[in-house]
């Protein structure tokens, strides 16, 4: 009878055993929605995420709306019909889901927002993203070292674009940069020919470059024709290039007219391109591998009934509530330092460079 027991009990083990994987994924699903894929950045976010909770042994449920706000509603709606057990939202516009989330909160399903907070709403458990202030200072300061701002040189002519007014993000982006700049502006040392500043003018909805280039085009006809500009602050690659393509059909990096110095983000491949190249000046480079982990470990942890590691209850306010969050260090990338940061670390291989 002990040695049937005995066997009775490690078969019962040995059962638990291998249901362990199943049991993770009952867990799960865990709904992602992600805005686009127009943007490089947001296919490695959904991509590290997936592969980091699939590792885990979590099913996931990865979703991409093409910016179409309606079409995110839905997909975000569709996750909660369908139960999935967390969704970590990306938000294309982080005004427009609060009843979704009310509804979601109601069956016990938790939030996290990613990179972009979603605002008023008290149904937002946590929030996973880099330091967005941090990364507006980089950008600015980036133009204040390549115009020689702190040794007194200028005055300079700038120009400022924003991010989409939508993107919670764009203001602390714009907020950081001007939080630099705007003493330049004050003393003179730095002018804005069309005295176009806030994100109420500055603001490229849906961070559209085309957008962004039309804008550029429009400023240098009406400010410019007779003046240089020597520096634009862009909050990202994808808008830099726009500004760029706008800036070289002008004739500028060539001849006697020099390639004003132009910020950007999310160091994209044909942006980091331009910067090997000496045609964009910087980019931030935001590790998305470090955000994944930081979001599935955040993910785990709610999962598994304790708190998640968070290292900021302050800043993030989404008008509702201050919302947990867990904030990661961007970085500045340049000319010097590209090679290092992006090949060396191990995010992008020189062939994809070349």
């Amino acid at each position: 009878m002990k040695i049937l027991k005995s066997l009775l009990l490690a078969a019962a083990l040995g059962a638990v055993a291998i249901a362990s994987p199943a049991f993770a994924q009952d867990k799960g699903p865990v709904g992602i929605a992600m805005p686009t894929k127009t943007s490089e950045r947001w296919i490695a976010d959904g991509d590290n995420i997936v592969k980091q909770l699939q590792a885990k042994g979590y099913a996931t449920d990865l979703q991409y709306a093409d910016d179409d706000i309606p079409n995110q509603l839905a997909q975000i709606e569709n996750m909660i019909t369908k139960g999935d057990k967390v969704l970590v939202i990306a938000a294309i516009d982080g005004t427009t889901l609060a009843d979704a989330l009310k509804e979601a909160a109601s069956k016990g399903i938790k939030i996290i927002a990613y990179d972009r907070l979603i605002r008023n709403s008290e149904n937002v458990d946590y929030y996973a993203t880099f330091d967005n202030f941090k990364v507006g200072v980089l950008q600015a300061g980036s133009l204040e070292t390549a115009l020689g701002l702190k040794d007194g040189k200028g005055p300079f002519n700038i120009e400022l674009f924003g991010g989409s007014p939508d993107d919670n993000n764009a203001f602390f982006f714009y907020n950081g940069a001007m939080s630099v700049l705007q003493p330049y502006i004050d003393s003179g040392k730095l002018v804005v020919q069309s005295k176009q500043a806030g994100m109420d003018k500055v603001g490229t909805l849906r961070w559209d470059g085309s957008v962004a280039q039309a804008r550029m085009d429009n400023l240098l006809s009406a400010f410019y024709t007779d003046k240089k500009v020597d520096a634009v602050l862009s909050p990202y690659d994808g808008l830099s290039r726009g500004i760029i393509a706008s800036l070289q059909a002008a004739g500028y990096g060539s001849g006697d007219k020099p390639m004003p110095f132009v910020s950007g983000q999310d160091a994209e491949v044909a942006s980091v391109k331009l910067i090997r190249d000496g045609v964009q000046y910087s980019t931030i480079y935001k590790d998305t591998r470090d955000l994944a982990k930081v979001t599935v470990t955040m993910v785990d942890s709610v999962l598994s009934g304790s708190k998640p590691e968070i290292n900021d209850t302050k800043t993030y306010d989404n008008g509702k509530k201050v919302v947990p969050s867990y904030l990661l260090n961007p970085v500045l990338v340049t000319k010097d330092n590209w090679k290092q940061v992006l090949v060396d670390g191990g995010y992008y291989t020189e062939d994809k460079l070349k």
